[in-house]
């Protein structure tokens, strides 16, 4: 059992690596500095039981319709918890409108997908599994497939003291996921003083980033997003262009305005940008170097940059150095239709 769970409880463990680093040496968060504690809801705390049975839900496909389509598929641990597709395909190939990021250190945004629709991880877990284009099933059949699985059964009445329901899937799947946090990237350990951590490029490209680059205003914090949203052009020169924020809040000044991505592990989530028009973060800067796409709603701080080739590359650099020690997760033994067995897996 140890090593079963050795994967998941290492995600756990890293909670408390980027815990050490922000309330280190250097006494308080700077506008950029490393990761704070992963915020837990005080309805949903973290256990390890309930880790374990969100780690199974997480890379289980039948929760989806047609049993080929886990929340995995499209946030593979092994493509930086994103995908490097352009955007979402789901059950029998259907192919979404948007890029599906990444789950690494979403934990530390306050709402989840690009809208911002999602007020939390619990409510962002069960938005793919009714989604007709991704994994187009009900939530009560989700339940009845479950509940049908001895080793599943078993699992929420231990953790949850009831038989398998969509409040318990939502709260699993969003414990594992609050797991899923990068330890300190080359980034946070020259905040800390080890001067060589980033190369020379990256030190300019750093300096860039808070200066003639105008990247820290929307990008700041220690997850480098001000968790706002912003116009910036993408698609908004498409026929049917999508709305963005608009669609959520019904209000015209939501117009193509999208969530600010946090920053940290981007040179792992490849393509970029919500319809993942961008291949590379060179073509991310070379837009924003652009000024985006002119349109009516476009963002003010939205503006050519004139970089050189040089202050191009010494960006990219800086972006690099954000990448942090990744959770090395292998996927679970999944609870096996009318085999009860202890602990729901084998």
């Amino acid at each position: 059992m140890r090593e079963r769970w050795a994967a998941p409880l290492l995600a756990t463990a890293l909670v408390g690596l980027t815990v050490a680093w922000s309330t280190g040496a250097l006494g308080q968060f700077l506008a950029n500095g490393p990761l704070p504690p992963v915020p837990v809801p005080s309805d949903n705390p973290q256990t390890d039981a309930k880790v374990r049975l969100g780690a199974q839900l997480y890379f289980d496909t039948r929760l989806s319709a047609d049993n080929t389509i886990s929340c995995a598929t499209c946030h593979d641990p092994k493509t930086g918890w994103a995908n490097h597709h352009p955007t979402d395909t789901g059950i029998r190939g259907q192919v979404g409108g948007r890029n599906s990021g990444t789950i690494l250190d979403a934990a530390h945004m306050r709402v989840q997908f690009w809208d911002g629709r999602a007020a939390s991880l619990e409510e962002q877990a069960l938005g793919p599994i009714h989604n007709p284009i991704e994994m187009g099933e009900t939530l009560e059949n989700v339940v009845r497939k479950l509940n049908a699985i001895p080793g599943y059964k078993a699992q929420f009445n231990t953790v949850f003291g009831t038989d398998v329901n969509t409040d318990g899937i939502a709260k699993a799947i969003a414990a594992f996921e609050r797991t899923v946090v990068s330890g300190p990237a080359p980034y946070d350990r020259w905040l800390a003083g080890e001067k060589t951590a980033m190369p020379p490029d990256a030190v300019r490209g750093l300096g860039l980033f808070n200066g003639k680059g105008h990247c820290s205003p929307c990008h700041s914090g220690p997850a480098f997003s001000d968790q706002g949203y912003h116009n910036i052009g993408v698609g908004t020169g498409k026929q049917n262009p999508d709305l963005g924020r608009e669609a959520v809040t019904k209000d015209r000044r939501d117009r193509g305005r999208f969530k600010t991505p946090g920053l940290r592990n981007c040179a792992l989530t490849g393509p970029y940008l919500h319809d993942g028009s961008e291949k590379t973060l060179a073509d991310v800067i070379a837009y924003y170097d652009r000024g985006g796409i002119a349109n009516q709603d476009l963002d003010p701080l939205m503006l050519p940059l004139n970089l050189t080739p040089r202050e191009k590359a010494d960006l990219v650099a800086f972006l690099e150095a954000l990448t942090g020690i990744q959770p090395n997760i292998t996927p679970p033994a999944l609870p096996e239709a009318g085999a009860a067995q202890e602990g729901g897996s084998r």
